[in-house]
């Protein structure tokens, strides 16, 4: 026995097949992070949640990204994520960072998408082509 799916629910259905498949054309353009700075300090257990904001070149924008929009870590103001070096903070990939231990000063926290190809040397690391930056002050 069949049972019959009504006409409007086709059309929702084909709609969102039709979007999902086709592709929006939607760019990243800038991505801003807040807070914009922070004090490790004035929080629990030293872990700074992060938020990242996008906005598009076609709405929705702005939107909320999550870890599957962007890439998260303590680098450079130039969107430099280090290989292997310790900048002295970490940040996963929630966008929840912490100070290592021991470690005082301030980091540059990031969040972005389009990393460049990998370098040759994997302490090298990787730079994002559109990210935003934050600061964090470690006690």
């Amino acid at each position: 026995m069949r049972v019959p799916v009504p006409l409007a629910t086709c059309s929702v259905l084909l709609a969102v097949l039709a979007t999902a498949g086709c592709g929006s054309g939607r760019k990243l353009q800038s991505v801003a992070l807040s807070p914009a700075s922070a004090d490790a300090k004035s929080f629990p257990n030293g872990e700074v949640p992060f938020a990242a904001t996008g906005t598009f070149s076609r709405p929705p924008s702005p939107v909320t990204l999550t870890s599957k929009d962007v890439s998260w870590c303590v680098g450079g103001d130039t969107g430099a994520c280090p290989g292997n070096i310790d900048p002295g903070a970490m940040v996963d990939t929630n966008g929840v960072a912490q100070c290592r231990p021991g470690f005082t000063g301030t980091v540059t926290v990031l969040a972005g998408s389009g990393s460049s190809s990998s370098p040759m040397n994997p302490d090298g690391g990787y730079s994002l082509k559109v990210f935003g930056a934050a600061q964090l002050t470690c006690p």
